[in-house]
């Protein structure tokens, strides 16, 4: 008897690899087999299957039935195979053709009745599948994601007899259509009163993808201000759109959404831990800081985050990616995101107005700050305070400030130029590069040396001055970075007297 082959997409990290679903029948007493590493959820499909085949008017063979799904070494998880699997036996039985198998990939998970359920991550196994030249055949459900592929040929089926028909010729599948696009629901900067140096800030910020830190105490807007960041920051391409989208699909999060394309803000708990932030689990999956790949990772009441859970950020505020390494699984997630911050000045927080009627001792606040490692303050590129908000700029007749469409506008020109002139944001500006498009002029250049050795910069925190001040240039449409430029830049260092102290 010959052997069968269908396809399916397995999850490995961000990807979909392929999985060759072979179906053999041979003569014997009758056994049902799944080989090639299957899970325990693989490996009880076979009682799915085999109801789903007899519920749905098929006959489930009575012979000896091998399947295996290569390659062997991978793992395979969840019921994703079980439509796969089905389909392989029906044509190995010859109760359906097999010759259109090999121009179709399947996903879906066999109720007894037959039914088609959802199974999750299909967004990139559409991907995997378009550059592959098949067709994606899945559930209703899993079909909306599918299709933000606009490249993909998505097909959708709620029923295995459906599916059978369709490859009988009998009837068409139908085509999966994405979700209607959704309007941006970003709180708009114009609501914030007052602080003009923390706006300033956040344009700098968003212009470059620096790293930013808000110091202040509560009331004062921090958490205000972050929340608008995503609203001044350009919309994502397709490409980064369709990697974000992705990234969520593997949690499950992004069915049906239809503003896949704004870009993600994040705001996790400060008692959330490391695997929380950084992603894990036995079976891989990501984190806070992947869930935020090309948008914001927003940390409110940052002393108040373990230490240790803290610094495990710092590897990919470097990298822009995760390594996660298990026992039997490794896996490697996107995480190119912008970090920001917000904290008090010091540990009593609600009389405390930075300099002003602080009732802490000289140690309570440095123990404070120290909840805060130096190699993670040099990850950042701003760090600012936000003071109390004065009761005048909070007046109905306050002079009014600018919108978010106005600073975004002025972003966009920046990070364009950023693009034309070496193809990537300030941020990650290195070597010959950050040498080359962030040169200073020598008496620039000594107050910089001058700066760095009152504060004592490190290495790191000397080019982070830099990438800013080329920032600051742009907004400002310079070509070279002037003394006010850099001596701006500077003013963002507000945290490296801590190490003067």
């Amino acid at each position: 008897m010959p052997v069968t082959i269908a396809y399916a997409r397995a999850i490995d990290g961000i990807q979909a690899p392929l999985v060759t679903i072979e179906t053999h029948l041979a003569n014997g007493l009758p056994a049902f087999q799944i080989v090639g590493l299957p899970e325990a959820a693989v490996r009880e499909s076979r009682d799915r299957v085999r109801a789903a085949i007899q519920t749905s008017g098929f006959e489930f063979p009575r012979r000896r039935i091998t399947v295996n799904l290569a390659p062997a070494d991978l793992p395979k998880g969840g019921g994703r195979f079980d439509l796969g699997i089905a389909l392989g036996i029906l044509a190995a039985s010859q109760q359906i053709p097999a010759a259109r198998l090999a121009q179709h990939e399947f996903l879906g998970e066999l109720g007894l009745d037959g039914q088609i359920r959802p199974v999750g991550g299909t967004l990139t196994a559409g991907l995997a599948a378009a550059d592959a030249k098949r067709i994606l055949v899945v559930s209703p459900e899993d079909g909306t994601e599918a299709a933000l592929a606009s490249r993909a040929q998505v097909r959708i089926a709620d029923h295995l007899g459906t599916v059978c028909a369709a490859l009988a010729g009998r009837e068409p599948l139908g085509v999966a259509t994405p979700p209607r696009p959704a309007p941006p629901t970003t709180p708009d900067l114009a609501d914030v009163r007052g602080q003009h140096q923390a706006r300033r800030a956040l344009e700098i910020a968003a212009a470059g993808g620096h790293h930013l830190l808000m110091v202040g105490p509560p009331g004062s807007g921090k958490s205000m201000l972050a929340a608008r960041i995503p609203g001044i920051l350009p919309p994502m391409d397709e490409d980064e759109a369709l990697a974000t989208a992705a990234i969520h699909s593997l949690r499950g999060s992004q069915h049906l959404r239809g503003d896949w394309r704004a870009r993600p803000f994040r705001s996790p708990h400060h008692t959330a831990s490391g695997v929380a932030l950084v992603g894990g689990g036995s079976t891989p999956q990501p984190g806070e800081i992947s869930l935020a790949h090309q948008g914001v990772l927003f940390l409110d009441e940052l002393t108040e985050f373990d230490r240790s859970v803290l610094d495990v950020l710092r590897e990919p505020l470097e990298t822009g990616v995760i390594h996660i390494s298990r026992a039997a699984r490794q896996a490697e997630f996107p995480a190119s995101f912008q970090l920001v911050g917000a904290m008090n000045p010091c540990p009593q927080g609600f009389d405390c107005d930075l300099a002003e009627r602080c009732e802490c001792t000289p140690e309570q606040r440095a123990r404070h700050r120290k909840r805060l490692s130096a190699p993670l303050l040099d990850r950042i590129d701003l760090a600012i305070e936000v003071p109390r908000i004065p009761p005048a700029d909070l007046a109905a007749d306050a002079a009014p400030t600018e919108d978010s469409a106005t600073v975004a506008t002025r972003v966009a020109r920046a990070r364009k130029v950023q693009h034309d002139r070496q193809g990537t944001l300030n941020r990650s500006l290195q070597g010959k590069g950050l040498e080359h498009h962030a040169a200073l002029s020598r008496p620039d250049r000594e107050l910089l040396d001058r700066a760095a050795e009152r504060f004592r910069l490190s290495a790191r925190s000397y080019h982070r001055v830099l990438r800013v001040a080329r920032s600051i240039a742009d907004l400002n449409e310079a070509e070279t970075i002037a003394t006010q430029h850099l001596t701006e830049a500077l003013s963002y260092r507000a945290l490296d007297h801590w190490r003067t102290q």
